[in-house]
């Protein structure tokens, strides 16, 4: 098999200006307003690209709107893609105890700052942040917009 590398993590979303919004307060930016190869833009809703639908097993009929963002020009980047088509096509997110992709990790230097900032804007947590496994992380859990989870963690090599 070929060497993989990363390239991006798809996040369906019901409202692309509140799920940008939300990613822009985690410290995402827009790198790119549209998904080219999918035919789709942030402005306007477009048709999907019909091989494209064919690939991710999607109504021809299927259009949306889409950015790719990014964290510090780094990967994978986040697809951020805001689909209008049928209510049948609409899932709850997964939650942790699910199988599949449940949540996203991000890395925090300073948890408690990053926390009271998010707070500050008016995103909520499950819990408190938990020191975990005799402080090895400390973690906390929000959800996006649309309820996908996002944990933040700040890791403690040194009690590896």
């Amino acid at each position: 098999m070929a060497k993989l590398s990363w390239g991006h993590i798809n996040i369906n979303v019901t409202n692309l200006e509140a799920s940008v919004a939300f990613y822009e307060l985690l410290g995402f930016s827009v790198m790119l307003p549209g998904i080219p190869y999918l035919n789709l833009v942030q402005a306007e809703s477009q048709t999907l690209d019909p091989e494209a639908a064919v690939a991710l097993d999607l109504p021809f009929e299927t259009t949306g709107r889409a950015c790719i963002m990014q964290l510090d020009n780094g990967f994978p980047k986040l697809d951020l893609t805001e689909w209008r088509a049928s209510d049948e096509m609409i899932a709850d997110p997964l939650l942790n105890q699910d199988t599949g992709i449940v949540r996203i990790c991000l890395a925090s230097q300073d948890l408690a700052q990053d926390i009271d900032e998010l707070h500050a804007a008016g995103v909520s947590f499950f819990s408190e942040p938990k020191t975990v496994q005799d402080g090895k992380a400390y973690i906390a859990i929000c959800q996006d917009p649309d309820g996908t989870l996002i944990e933040l963690i700040q890791v403690n090599l040194k009690k590896w």
